[in-house]
């Protein structure tokens, strides 16, 4: 298997600061589940899990296996107001390391002002920096917030489905990052 570089621990844009998600984020990664919509996979549930000190615990495990792969969430920060409002990364997730899948979430009250795509744009860029080839996106039918920030990043459809009739289907995105990539 190739080798790849890891991904930098802090990246920039224009208008955002990305860094390694920290323990000290648990909360505000907390309050980013509460908000999702109720069709999401990871959820605040009715007894209140996962608790700050879970969700702590999830962040320390994430870390761990950033270290081990390179990969990871950074927490989106506006360089005008710094503050978490979101994350952006990459991870083996549903993927895997060679190929990893971006993924992104940012607070209501962040959406609408192109910080995802900014966000995202930064993480692909690097991506293929580090030797990646391709990424892959994972998303729901309905989220079409997402779907509109993949096509401005030129991630196509797959043509692959994974069914879920409780929360809608998962529709496979990708984008070469290398003109010699194949097809999947």
């Amino acid at each position: 298997m190739p080798e790849f570089a890891p991904m930098p621990h802090e990246m920039q844009s224009e208008r955002l600061r990305l860094r390694w998600w920290r323990l000290s984020d648990s909360a505000a990664v907390r309050e980013l589940w509460a908000e999702r919509d109720p069709r999401s996979l990871r959820l605040i549930d009715a007894d209140g899990h996962p608790s700050l000190s879970e969700m702590r615990d999830r962040i320390g495990a994430h870390l761990a296996e950033s270290e081990r792969t390179g990969l990871g969430m950074l927490a989106i920060e506006r360089k005008s107001a710094p503050g978490f409002i979101g994350y952006c990364g990459l991870t083996a997730g549903s993927s895997r390391e060679a190929e990893p899948e971006i993924a992104f979430e940012l607070f209501r009250s962040a959406q609408g002002c192109g910080y995802a795509t900014e966000a995202a744009q930064v993480v692909v860029d690097t991506a293929r920096e580090t030797g990646r080839f391709r990424l892959w996106a994972t998303v729901r039918e309905w989220n079409a917030a997402s779907f509109s920030v993949l096509a401005k990043l030129d991630f196509a459809d797959s043509g692959r489905r994974t069914e879920d009739l409780a929360r809608g289907n998962t529709v496979w995105m990708f984008r070469e990052l290398r003109e010699t990539a194949s097809h999947p």
